[in-house]
Protein backbone atom coordinates (compact mmCIF):
# COMPACT_ATOMS: atom_id res chain seq x y z
CA UNK A 1 0.00 0.00 0.00
CA UNK A 2 1.35 3.43 -0.94
CA UNK A 3 1.63 5.93 1.87
CA UNK A 4 1.71 9.66 1.18
CA UNK A 5 3.16 12.60 3.07
CA UNK A 6 1.13 15.67 2.17
CA UNK A 7 2.54 19.19 2.43
CA UNK A 8 0.03 22.02 2.29
CA UNK A 9 -0.08 25.72 3.04
CA UNK A 10 -3.81 26.40 3.31
CA UNK A 11 -6.97 24.35 2.74
CA UNK A 12 -5.29 21.45 0.95
CA UNK A 13 -8.37 20.48 -1.00
CA UNK A 14 -6.42 18.28 -3.39
CA UNK A 15 -4.88 16.34 -0.54
CA UNK A 16 -8.26 15.90 1.10
CA UNK A 17 -9.71 14.71 -2.23
CA UNK A 18 -6.91 12.13 -2.48
CA UNK A 19 -7.46 11.09 1.13
CA UNK A 20 -11.18 10.60 0.56
CA UNK A 21 -10.84 8.75 -2.75
CA UNK A 22 -7.78 6.64 -1.91
CA UNK A 23 -6.71 6.23 -5.56
CA UNK A 24 -4.94 2.93 -6.04
CA UNK A 25 -5.48 2.25 -2.32
CA UNK A 26 -3.10 5.08 -1.34
CA UNK A 27 -3.43 6.60 2.13
CA UNK A 28 -2.13 9.80 3.69
CA UNK A 29 0.40 8.97 6.41
CA UNK A 30 0.80 12.58 7.56
CA UNK A 31 -0.09 16.14 6.61
CA UNK A 32 2.44 18.88 7.30
CA UNK A 33 2.06 22.64 7.05
CA UNK A 34 4.19 25.67 7.82
CA UNK A 35 1.04 27.56 8.95
CA UNK A 36 -0.38 26.44 12.31
CA UNK A 37 -3.73 28.01 11.30
CA UNK A 38 -3.98 26.16 7.97
CA UNK A 39 -7.54 24.72 7.68
CA UNK A 40 -6.21 21.43 6.31
CA UNK A 41 -4.76 20.55 9.71
CA UNK A 42 -8.19 20.37 11.31
CA UNK A 43 -9.70 18.63 8.28
CA UNK A 44 -6.92 16.01 8.31
CA UNK A 45 -7.30 15.44 12.05
CA UNK A 46 -11.04 14.86 11.56
CA UNK A 47 -10.10 12.07 9.13
CA UNK A 48 -7.67 10.55 11.62
CA UNK A 49 -4.61 11.66 9.65
CA UNK A 50 -1.63 12.73 11.80
CA UNK A 51 -0.49 16.34 11.35
CA UNK A 52 2.73 18.25 11.81
CA UNK A 53 3.54 21.96 11.82
CA UNK A 54 6.97 23.37 11.01
CA UNK A 55 6.48 27.14 11.25
CA UNK A 56 8.41 29.57 9.13
CA UNK A 57 10.54 31.58 11.50
CA UNK A 58 11.63 35.08 10.52
CA UNK A 59 14.97 35.11 8.77
CA UNK A 60 15.31 31.31 8.72
CA UNK A 61 17.49 29.89 5.95
CA UNK A 62 15.68 27.82 3.29
CA UNK A 63 17.81 24.75 3.85
CA UNK A 64 17.57 25.06 7.62
CA UNK A 65 13.78 25.10 7.37
CA UNK A 66 13.83 22.08 5.09
CA UNK A 67 16.01 20.17 7.55
CA UNK A 68 13.34 20.85 10.17
CA UNK A 69 10.69 19.51 7.81
CA UNK A 70 12.77 16.41 7.23
CA UNK A 71 13.06 15.88 10.97
CA UNK A 72 9.30 16.25 11.44
CA UNK A 73 8.62 13.68 8.73
CA UNK A 74 11.24 11.23 10.00
CA UNK A 75 8.76 9.62 12.39
CA UNK A 76 6.47 8.55 9.51
CA UNK A 77 6.70 5.91 6.81
CA UNK A 78 5.71 7.02 3.31
CA UNK A 79 6.54 6.33 -0.32
CA UNK A 80 5.44 9.52 -2.04
CA UNK A 81 5.16 13.21 -1.22
CA UNK A 82 2.32 15.33 -2.59
CA UNK A 83 2.38 19.12 -2.39
CA UNK A 84 -0.83 21.15 -2.38
CA UNK A 85 -0.53 24.90 -2.13
CA UNK A 86 2.77 24.48 -0.30
CA UNK A 87 4.13 27.83 -1.37
CA UNK A 88 7.77 27.01 -0.79
CA UNK A 89 10.44 26.45 -3.42
CA UNK A 90 12.14 23.22 -2.36
CA UNK A 91 15.86 22.64 -2.66
CA UNK A 92 18.04 19.55 -2.81
CA UNK A 93 18.16 19.52 1.03
CA UNK A 94 14.59 18.24 0.95
CA UNK A 95 14.31 16.63 -2.46
CA UNK A 96 17.40 14.43 -2.20
CA UNK A 97 16.36 13.19 1.25
CA UNK A 98 12.75 12.36 0.43
CA UNK A 99 11.06 10.05 -2.09
CA UNK A 100 9.53 11.39 -5.31
CA UNK A 101 7.73 14.67 -4.69
CA UNK A 102 4.72 15.68 -6.79
CA UNK A 103 3.02 19.03 -7.20
CA UNK A 104 -0.03 20.18 -9.13
CA UNK A 105 0.18 23.46 -11.02
CA UNK A 106 -2.98 25.23 -12.31
CA UNK A 107 -1.99 25.50 -15.98
CA UNK A 108 -0.85 23.32 -18.84
CA UNK A 109 2.88 23.68 -18.27
CA UNK A 110 5.13 25.02 -19.69
CA UNK A 111 2.45 27.67 -20.28
CA UNK A 112 1.81 30.06 -17.39
CA UNK A 113 4.21 28.95 -14.66
CA UNK A 114 4.40 31.05 -11.50
CA UNK A 115 1.99 32.22 -8.82
CA UNK A 116 -0.86 33.61 -10.95
CA UNK A 117 -1.49 30.97 -13.60
CA UNK A 118 -5.23 31.74 -13.73
CA UNK A 119 -4.76 35.47 -14.24
CA UNK A 120 -1.99 34.89 -16.76
CA UNK A 121 -4.22 32.57 -18.79
CA UNK A 122 -7.05 35.12 -18.78
CA UNK A 123 -4.70 37.92 -19.76
CA UNK A 124 -3.35 35.84 -22.64
CA UNK A 125 -6.94 35.37 -23.88
CA UNK A 126 -6.51 31.62 -24.45
CA UNK A 127 -9.59 29.40 -24.70
CA UNK A 128 -8.13 26.40 -22.88
CA UNK A 129 -5.97 26.10 -19.78
CA UNK A 130 -5.85 23.28 -17.25
CA UNK A 131 -3.53 21.74 -14.71
CA UNK A 132 -0.28 19.77 -14.62
CA UNK A 133 0.94 17.18 -12.14
CA UNK A 134 4.72 17.16 -12.27
CA UNK A 135 7.72 15.89 -10.36
CA UNK A 136 9.25 18.62 -8.21
CA UNK A 137 12.90 19.31 -9.00
CA UNK A 138 15.47 21.62 -7.43
CA UNK A 139 14.90 25.23 -8.52
CA UNK A 140 17.66 26.77 -6.39
CA UNK A 141 21.37 27.48 -6.84
CA UNK A 142 24.22 26.51 -4.53
CA UNK A 143 23.39 29.38 -2.19
CA UNK A 144 19.72 28.44 -1.97
CA UNK A 145 18.61 31.30 -4.14
CA UNK A 146 15.66 30.67 -6.48
CA UNK A 147 16.31 30.18 -10.18
CA UNK A 148 13.11 31.52 -11.75
CA UNK A 149 13.49 29.53 -14.97
CA UNK A 150 13.62 26.26 -12.98
CA UNK A 151 10.35 26.77 -11.09
CA UNK A 152 7.65 24.24 -12.12
CA UNK A 153 10.10 22.76 -14.59
CA UNK A 154 10.16 19.13 -13.43
CA UNK A 155 9.08 16.28 -15.73
CA UNK A 156 5.33 16.06 -16.32
CA UNK A 157 3.34 13.09 -15.04
CA UNK A 158 -0.11 14.03 -16.40
CA UNK A 159 -2.21 17.00 -17.48
CA UNK A 160 -5.91 17.84 -17.70
CA UNK A 161 -7.38 20.54 -19.97
CA UNK A 162 -10.05 22.98 -18.75
CA UNK A 163 -12.05 25.36 -20.95
CA UNK A 164 -12.05 29.13 -20.44
CA UNK A 165 -15.38 30.78 -21.18
CA UNK A 166 -16.35 34.32 -22.10
CA UNK A 167 -17.01 36.18 -18.87
CA UNK A 168 -14.69 34.06 -16.74
CA UNK A 169 -12.79 35.88 -14.03
CA UNK A 170 -9.92 34.64 -11.92
CA UNK A 171 -12.17 33.19 -9.22
CA UNK A 172 -14.48 31.26 -11.55
CA UNK A 173 -11.54 29.92 -13.53
CA UNK A 174 -9.63 28.98 -10.38
CA UNK A 175 -12.63 27.05 -9.08
CA UNK A 176 -13.16 25.19 -12.37
CA UNK A 177 -9.49 24.29 -12.76
CA UNK A 178 -9.60 22.80 -9.26
CA UNK A 179 -12.80 20.80 -9.66
CA UNK A 180 -12.57 19.85 -13.37
CA UNK A 181 -8.80 19.57 -13.64
CA UNK A 182 -6.88 19.04 -10.43
CA UNK A 183 -9.49 16.75 -8.84
CA UNK A 184 -9.08 14.46 -11.86
CA UNK A 185 -5.36 14.71 -12.55
CA UNK A 186 -3.90 14.45 -9.04
CA UNK A 187 -5.75 11.23 -8.05
CA UNK A 188 -4.84 9.77 -11.45
CA UNK A 189 -1.14 10.45 -10.87
CA UNK A 190 -1.29 9.05 -7.33
CA UNK A 191 -3.03 5.92 -8.60
CA UNK A 192 -0.30 5.35 -11.18
CA UNK A 193 2.39 5.63 -8.50
CA UNK A 194 0.42 3.37 -6.16
CA UNK A 195 0.20 0.75 -8.91
CA UNK A 196 3.92 0.93 -9.56
CA UNK A 197 3.30 2.03 -13.14
CA UNK A 198 5.51 5.15 -13.12
CA UNK A 199 9.19 5.38 -13.98
CA UNK A 200 10.86 8.70 -13.13
CA UNK A 201 14.17 9.45 -14.86
CA UNK A 202 15.38 12.78 -13.50
CA UNK A 203 18.61 12.70 -15.50
CA UNK A 204 16.63 12.44 -18.74
CA UNK A 205 13.92 14.74 -17.33
CA UNK A 206 11.30 12.14 -18.26
CA UNK A 207 8.38 10.31 -16.72
CA UNK A 208 6.93 7.22 -18.35
CA UNK A 209 3.68 5.56 -17.29
CA UNK A 210 3.27 1.90 -18.17
CA UNK A 211 -0.53 1.93 -18.05
CA UNK A 212 -1.10 5.29 -19.78
CA UNK A 213 -1.49 3.70 -23.20
CA UNK A 214 -3.75 4.17 -26.18
CA UNK A 215 -5.54 0.85 -25.73
CA UNK A 216 -6.46 -1.27 -22.76
CA UNK A 217 -4.62 -4.62 -22.78
CA UNK A 218 -7.75 -6.56 -23.70
CA UNK A 219 -9.80 -3.93 -25.55
CA UNK A 220 -8.29 -2.11 -28.50
CA UNK A 221 -9.28 1.54 -28.69
CA UNK A 222 -10.25 1.95 -25.01
CA UNK A 223 -7.50 4.24 -23.68
CA UNK A 224 -6.47 4.77 -20.07
CA UNK A 225 -7.72 8.35 -20.23
CA UNK A 226 -10.56 9.82 -22.23
CA UNK A 227 -10.45 13.50 -23.19
CA UNK A 228 -13.66 14.49 -24.93
CA UNK A 229 -14.85 17.89 -26.07
CA UNK A 230 -18.24 18.86 -27.45
CA UNK A 231 -19.92 22.14 -28.23
CA UNK A 232 -23.36 23.22 -27.08
CA UNK A 233 -25.66 23.49 -30.07
CA UNK A 234 -28.68 24.73 -28.19
CA UNK A 235 -30.40 24.82 -24.84
CA UNK A 236 -33.60 22.79 -24.80
CA UNK A 237 -36.99 23.72 -23.39
CA UNK A 238 -36.41 21.12 -20.68
CA UNK A 239 -35.03 17.63 -20.19
CA UNK A 240 -36.92 14.36 -19.87
CA UNK A 241 -39.32 16.21 -17.56
CA UNK A 242 -40.24 19.91 -17.29
CA UNK A 243 -38.36 20.38 -14.01
CA UNK A 244 -35.02 19.35 -15.61
CA UNK A 245 -32.78 21.77 -17.52
CA UNK A 246 -31.13 20.35 -20.64
CA UNK A 247 -28.98 21.16 -23.65
CA UNK A 248 -27.76 19.36 -26.75
CA UNK A 249 -24.04 19.22 -27.58
CA UNK A 250 -22.39 18.39 -30.88
CA UNK A 251 -19.35 16.28 -31.64
CA UNK A 252 -18.00 17.71 -34.87
CA UNK A 253 -15.78 14.69 -35.45
CA UNK A 254 -18.81 12.43 -36.04
CA UNK A 255 -18.65 11.08 -39.57
CA UNK A 256 -22.06 9.45 -39.94
CA UNK A 257 -25.63 10.65 -40.28
CA UNK A 258 -26.80 12.11 -36.99
CA UNK A 259 -29.91 13.82 -35.67
CA UNK A 260 -27.69 16.30 -33.82
CA UNK A 261 -26.28 17.53 -37.13
CA UNK A 262 -29.52 17.22 -39.11
CA UNK A 263 -31.19 20.16 -40.81
CA UNK A 264 -34.72 20.92 -39.61
CA UNK A 265 -36.50 21.74 -42.86
CA UNK A 266 -39.84 23.09 -41.69
CA UNK A 267 -39.09 26.58 -40.47
CA UNK A 268 -41.38 27.85 -37.76
CA UNK A 269 -42.01 24.46 -36.16
CA UNK A 270 -40.94 24.16 -32.55
CA UNK A 271 -37.45 22.87 -31.93
CA UNK A 272 -36.70 19.32 -30.84
CA UNK A 273 -37.03 18.40 -27.18
CA UNK A 274 -34.67 16.23 -25.14
CA UNK A 275 -36.95 13.23 -25.64
CA UNK A 276 -37.31 13.99 -29.36
CA UNK A 277 -33.53 13.88 -29.80
CA UNK A 278 -33.26 10.65 -27.82
CA UNK A 279 -36.06 8.90 -29.72
CA UNK A 280 -34.98 10.22 -33.11
CA UNK A 281 -31.46 8.94 -32.51
CA UNK A 282 -32.83 5.50 -31.65
CA UNK A 283 -35.04 5.46 -34.75
CA UNK A 284 -32.21 6.52 -37.04
CA UNK A 285 -29.88 3.87 -35.62
CA UNK A 286 -32.52 1.20 -36.25
CA UNK A 287 -33.12 1.92 -39.92
CA UNK A 288 -29.36 2.07 -40.54
CA UNK A 289 -29.43 -1.72 -40.06
CA UNK A 290 -31.06 -2.36 -43.44
CA UNK A 291 -30.02 -2.10 -47.09
CA UNK A 292 -33.60 -2.53 -48.37
CA UNK A 293 -36.16 0.29 -48.10
CA UNK A 294 -36.92 0.41 -44.36
CA UNK A 295 -39.15 2.34 -42.02
CA UNK A 296 -39.45 2.39 -38.25
CA UNK A 297 -41.74 4.03 -35.75
CA UNK A 298 -40.16 4.62 -32.32
CA UNK A 299 -41.85 5.45 -29.03
CA UNK A 300 -39.79 6.09 -25.90
CA UNK A 301 -36.68 4.70 -27.69
CA UNK A 302 -38.41 1.36 -28.40
CA UNK A 303 -39.65 0.24 -31.81
CA UNK A 304 -43.43 0.33 -32.05
CA UNK A 305 -42.94 -1.19 -35.49
CA UNK A 306 -40.33 -1.77 -38.19
CA UNK A 307 -40.39 -3.23 -41.66
CA UNK A 308 -38.52 -3.51 -44.93
CA UNK A 309 -40.24 -3.80 -48.31
CA UNK A 310 -39.80 -3.14 -52.02
CA UNK A 311 -40.93 0.47 -51.58
CA UNK A 312 -40.59 2.96 -48.75
CA UNK A 313 -44.33 3.60 -48.52
CA UNK A 314 -45.02 -0.14 -48.24
CA UNK A 315 -42.37 -0.49 -45.54
CA UNK A 316 -43.85 2.41 -43.57
CA UNK A 317 -47.38 0.99 -43.83
CA UNK A 318 -46.21 -2.37 -42.47
CA UNK A 319 -44.21 -0.75 -39.68
CA UNK A 320 -47.13 1.45 -38.61
CA UNK A 321 -49.64 -1.39 -38.63
CA UNK A 322 -47.66 -3.29 -35.97
CA UNK A 323 -48.93 -0.97 -33.25
CA UNK A 324 -50.69 2.12 -34.62
CA UNK A 325 -52.04 3.06 -31.19
CA UNK A 326 -48.57 3.22 -29.63
CA UNK A 327 -47.21 4.99 -32.72
CA UNK A 328 -49.33 8.04 -31.84
CA UNK A 329 -46.89 10.82 -30.97
CA UNK A 330 -43.94 8.71 -32.08
CA UNK A 331 -40.86 9.24 -34.22
CA UNK A 332 -40.64 8.04 -37.82
CA UNK A 333 -37.32 7.10 -39.42
CA UNK A 334 -36.80 6.22 -43.08
CA UNK A 335 -33.65 4.99 -44.82
CA UNK A 336 -34.57 6.36 -48.26
CA UNK A 337 -35.54 9.76 -49.58
CA UNK A 338 -39.10 10.33 -48.41
CA UNK A 339 -41.62 10.44 -51.28
CA UNK A 340 -45.10 11.92 -51.33
CA UNK A 341 -46.89 8.57 -50.88
CA UNK A 342 -44.94 7.88 -47.68
CA UNK A 343 -45.42 11.46 -46.48
CA UNK A 344 -49.19 11.18 -46.86
CA UNK A 345 -49.17 8.12 -44.60
CA UNK A 346 -46.94 9.80 -42.02
CA UNK A 347 -49.28 12.75 -41.55
CA UNK A 348 -52.35 10.54 -41.32
CA UNK A 349 -51.83 10.36 -37.55
CA UNK A 350 -49.96 12.51 -35.05
CA UNK A 351 -46.18 12.14 -35.14
CA UNK A 352 -43.55 14.27 -33.42
CA UNK A 353 -40.59 13.93 -35.80
CA UNK A 354 -39.75 12.36 -39.13
CA UNK A 355 -36.11 11.60 -39.98
CA UNK A 356 -34.88 10.73 -43.47
CA UNK A 357 -31.87 11.13 -45.78
CA UNK A 358 -33.76 13.66 -47.93
CA UNK A 359 -37.26 14.51 -49.16
CA UNK A 360 -38.83 15.09 -52.54
CA UNK A 361 -40.40 18.51 -53.03
CA UNK A 362 -43.87 16.96 -53.02
CA UNK A 363 -43.15 15.05 -49.80
CA UNK A 364 -41.84 18.16 -48.09
CA UNK A 365 -44.92 20.11 -49.08
CA UNK A 366 -47.14 17.40 -47.58
CA UNK A 367 -45.15 17.10 -44.34
CA UNK A 368 -44.96 20.83 -43.77
CA UNK A 369 -48.76 20.99 -43.69
CA UNK A 370 -48.48 19.60 -40.15
CA UNK A 371 -47.62 22.60 -38.03
CA UNK A 372 -45.42 20.96 -35.42
CA UNK A 373 -44.19 17.85 -37.17
CA UNK A 374 -40.42 18.34 -37.10
CA UNK A 375 -38.86 17.31 -40.44
CA UNK A 376 -35.18 16.35 -40.17
CA UNK A 377 -32.88 15.79 -43.11
CA UNK A 378 -29.81 13.84 -41.96
CA UNK A 379 -28.23 13.68 -45.40
CA UNK A 380 -26.71 10.56 -46.89
CA UNK A 381 -26.73 7.74 -44.38
CA UNK A 382 -23.34 6.37 -45.39
CA UNK A 383 -21.39 4.01 -43.17
CA UNK A 384 -21.69 3.73 -39.43
CA UNK A 385 -18.38 5.22 -38.29
CA UNK A 386 -18.79 5.88 -34.57
CA UNK A 387 -17.27 2.85 -32.89
CA UNK A 388 -18.14 3.48 -29.25
CA UNK A 389 -21.19 4.43 -27.24
CA UNK A 390 -21.21 5.76 -23.72
CA UNK A 391 -23.57 6.13 -20.81
CA UNK A 392 -22.97 8.71 -18.10
CA UNK A 393 -23.19 7.47 -14.53
CA UNK A 394 -23.17 9.47 -11.33
CA UNK A 395 -19.44 9.84 -10.77
CA UNK A 396 -18.28 8.41 -14.08
CA UNK A 397 -19.34 6.86 -17.36
CA UNK A 398 -19.51 3.52 -19.12
CA UNK A 399 -17.94 3.20 -22.56
CA UNK A 400 -18.41 0.21 -24.83
CA UNK A 401 -18.09 -0.83 -28.42
CA UNK A 402 -21.26 -0.13 -30.35
CA UNK A 403 -23.38 -3.21 -31.06
CA UNK A 404 -22.76 -3.53 -34.80
CA UNK A 405 -23.22 -7.29 -34.92
CA UNK A 406 -25.02 -8.54 -37.98
CA UNK A 407 -26.12 -12.05 -38.86
CA UNK A 408 -26.94 -13.85 -42.08
CA UNK A 409 -28.86 -17.08 -42.66
CA UNK A 410 -25.62 -19.07 -42.83
CA UNK A 411 -24.68 -17.84 -39.32
CA UNK A 412 -27.68 -19.54 -37.75
CA UNK A 413 -27.30 -22.92 -36.04
CA UNK A 414 -30.49 -24.96 -36.33
CA UNK A 415 -30.88 -27.04 -33.16
CA UNK A 416 -34.37 -28.57 -33.52
CA UNK A 417 -35.69 -31.56 -35.39
CA UNK A 418 -37.69 -29.32 -37.70
CA UNK A 419 -35.66 -27.15 -40.06
CA UNK A 420 -36.89 -23.56 -40.51
CA UNK A 421 -38.40 -22.72 -43.88
CA UNK A 422 -36.66 -20.21 -46.13
CA UNK A 423 -39.26 -17.60 -45.17
CA UNK A 424 -38.69 -18.30 -41.48
CA UNK A 425 -34.93 -17.96 -41.89
CA UNK A 426 -35.44 -14.60 -43.59
CA UNK A 427 -37.69 -13.51 -40.73
CA UNK A 428 -35.14 -14.67 -38.17
CA UNK A 429 -32.45 -12.44 -39.67
CA UNK A 430 -34.80 -9.44 -39.89
CA UNK A 431 -36.09 -9.98 -36.36
CA UNK A 432 -32.60 -10.27 -34.91
CA UNK A 433 -31.36 -7.05 -36.53
CA UNK A 434 -34.44 -5.20 -35.25
CA UNK A 435 -34.37 -6.75 -31.78
CA UNK A 436 -30.97 -5.16 -31.10
CA UNK A 437 -32.85 -1.88 -30.72
CA UNK A 438 -35.46 -3.16 -28.24
CA UNK A 439 -34.86 -2.64 -24.53
CA UNK A 440 -34.13 -5.83 -22.59
CA UNK A 441 -35.64 -8.16 -21.70
CA UNK A 442 -36.85 -8.04 -25.28
CA UNK A 443 -38.96 -10.34 -27.45
CA UNK A 444 -39.87 -9.51 -31.03
CA UNK A 445 -42.34 -11.30 -33.32
CA UNK A 446 -41.98 -11.03 -37.08
CA UNK A 447 -43.54 -12.36 -40.24
CA UNK A 448 -41.61 -11.84 -43.42
CA UNK A 449 -39.61 -8.67 -42.89
CA UNK A 450 -42.07 -6.82 -40.69
CA UNK A 451 -42.75 -6.77 -37.00
CA UNK A 452 -46.04 -8.09 -35.70
CA UNK A 453 -45.51 -7.65 -31.95
CA UNK A 454 -42.85 -6.30 -29.60
CA UNK A 455 -42.44 -7.10 -25.91
CA UNK A 456 -39.85 -4.76 -24.43
CA UNK A 457 -38.26 -3.83 -21.13
CA UNK A 458 -39.65 -6.68 -19.05
CA UNK A 459 -37.95 -8.12 -15.99
CA UNK A 460 -39.27 -11.56 -16.96
CA UNK A 461 -38.60 -13.12 -20.35
CA UNK A 462 -41.88 -15.02 -20.14
CA UNK A 463 -43.71 -11.74 -19.58
CA UNK A 464 -41.93 -10.29 -22.61
CA UNK A 465 -43.27 -13.22 -24.69
CA UNK A 466 -46.78 -12.64 -23.36
CA UNK A 467 -46.55 -8.91 -24.07
CA UNK A 468 -45.33 -9.43 -27.64
CA UNK A 469 -48.10 -11.92 -28.35
CA UNK A 470 -50.74 -9.65 -26.81
CA UNK A 471 -49.49 -6.72 -28.90
CA UNK A 472 -49.67 -8.82 -32.05
CA UNK A 473 -53.14 -10.20 -31.38
CA UNK A 474 -54.80 -7.11 -29.88
CA UNK A 475 -53.00 -4.01 -31.20
CA UNK A 476 -51.64 -4.90 -34.64
CA UNK A 477 -53.77 -4.28 -37.71
CA UNK A 478 -54.16 -7.36 -39.90
CA UNK A 479 -51.44 -9.24 -38.04
CA UNK A 480 -51.31 -12.05 -35.50
CA UNK A 481 -48.81 -14.01 -33.47
CA UNK A 482 -50.09 -17.14 -35.20
CA UNK A 483 -47.32 -18.50 -37.43
CA UNK A 484 -44.82 -15.79 -36.44
CA UNK A 485 -41.10 -16.07 -35.84
CA UNK A 486 -40.00 -15.11 -32.34
CA UNK A 487 -36.62 -13.52 -31.55
CA UNK A 488 -35.24 -13.31 -28.00
CA UNK A 489 -32.34 -11.01 -27.12
CA UNK A 490 -30.88 -13.56 -24.65
CA UNK A 491 -31.23 -17.27 -24.05
CA UNK A 492 -34.30 -18.87 -22.51
CA UNK A 493 -33.26 -20.07 -19.05
CA UNK A 494 -36.25 -22.43 -18.87
CA UNK A 495 -38.74 -24.00 -21.29
CA UNK A 496 -41.61 -21.81 -20.00
CA UNK A 497 -40.93 -19.08 -22.57
CA UNK A 498 -41.20 -21.63 -25.36
CA UNK A 499 -44.40 -23.04 -23.87
CA UNK A 500 -45.89 -19.54 -23.81
CA UNK A 501 -44.81 -18.97 -27.42
CA UNK A 502 -46.36 -22.24 -28.58
CA UNK A 503 -49.63 -21.29 -26.91
CA UNK A 504 -49.59 -18.05 -28.90
CA UNK A 505 -49.12 -19.99 -32.16
CA UNK A 506 -45.47 -19.06 -32.79
CA UNK A 507 -43.81 -21.56 -35.12
CA UNK A 508 -40.10 -20.64 -35.13
CA UNK A 509 -37.61 -19.14 -32.66
CA UNK A 510 -34.24 -17.45 -32.96
CA UNK A 511 -32.23 -16.93 -29.80
CA UNK A 512 -28.59 -16.84 -28.65
CA UNK A 513 -28.51 -20.22 -26.90
CA UNK A 514 -25.97 -20.89 -24.17
CA UNK A 515 -28.24 -21.73 -21.23
CA UNK A 516 -27.46 -24.70 -19.01
CA UNK A 517 -31.03 -25.71 -19.83
CA UNK A 518 -30.66 -25.50 -23.62
CA UNK A 519 -31.50 -29.21 -23.99
CA UNK A 520 -34.79 -28.76 -22.14
CA UNK A 521 -35.64 -25.66 -24.17
CA UNK A 522 -34.89 -27.47 -27.44
CA UNK A 523 -36.96 -30.45 -26.31
CA UNK A 524 -39.91 -28.13 -25.63
CA UNK A 525 -39.59 -26.67 -29.13
CA UNK A 526 -39.44 -30.17 -30.63
CA UNK A 527 -42.51 -31.20 -28.66
CA UNK A 528 -44.48 -28.37 -30.26
CA UNK A 529 -43.05 -28.86 -33.75
CA UNK A 530 -41.27 -25.50 -33.63
CA UNK A 531 -38.06 -24.70 -35.47
CA UNK A 532 -35.30 -23.08 -33.45
CA UNK A 533 -31.95 -21.56 -34.39
CA UNK A 534 -29.13 -20.21 -32.22
CA UNK A 535 -27.16 -17.07 -33.07
CA UNK A 536 -24.38 -17.72 -30.56
CA UNK A 537 -24.47 -14.09 -29.43
CA UNK A 538 -26.92 -12.08 -27.38
CA UNK A 539 -28.12 -8.51 -27.99
CA UNK A 540 -28.99 -6.93 -24.65
CA UNK A 541 -29.90 -3.24 -24.67
CA UNK A 542 -30.30 -1.77 -21.22
CA UNK A 543 -30.40 1.96 -21.91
Amino acid sequence: MTRIAGLAGNRGRNLLNVADRRPGGADLAVVLSYDPEAPILEAAAERGIPTEVVPLEDGIDRREHERSVNEALAAYEFDLICLDGYMRILSDTFLETQPTTLNVHPSLLPAFPGDDAWGDALEADVSVTGCTVHVVTDATDEDGEVIEAEIDAGPIVTQEPVAIYEGDDEETLKDRVLHEGEFRAYPRAVKWFAEGAVDVDLEADEVSVETDVLSAPDAEGLPTRRLASSDRVDTLRYGENPHQDAAVYADYTCGEASVVHADQLNEGAKSLSYNNYNDADGALNLIKEFEEPAAAVIKHTNPAGCATAESLSEAYGKALSTDPMSAFGGIVALNRECDADTAEQVIDSFKEVVVAPGYTEDALEVLCEKENLRVLDVGELGDRTDRFTEKPLVGGRLVQERDLQSIAVEDLEVVTEREPTEDELESMVFAWQTLKHVKSNGILLAQGTETVGVGMGQVSRVDAVRLAAMKADEHAEGKTAEGAVMASDAFFPFPDGIEEAAEAGIEAVVQPGGSVNDDDVIAAADEHGMAMAFTGQRSFRHD
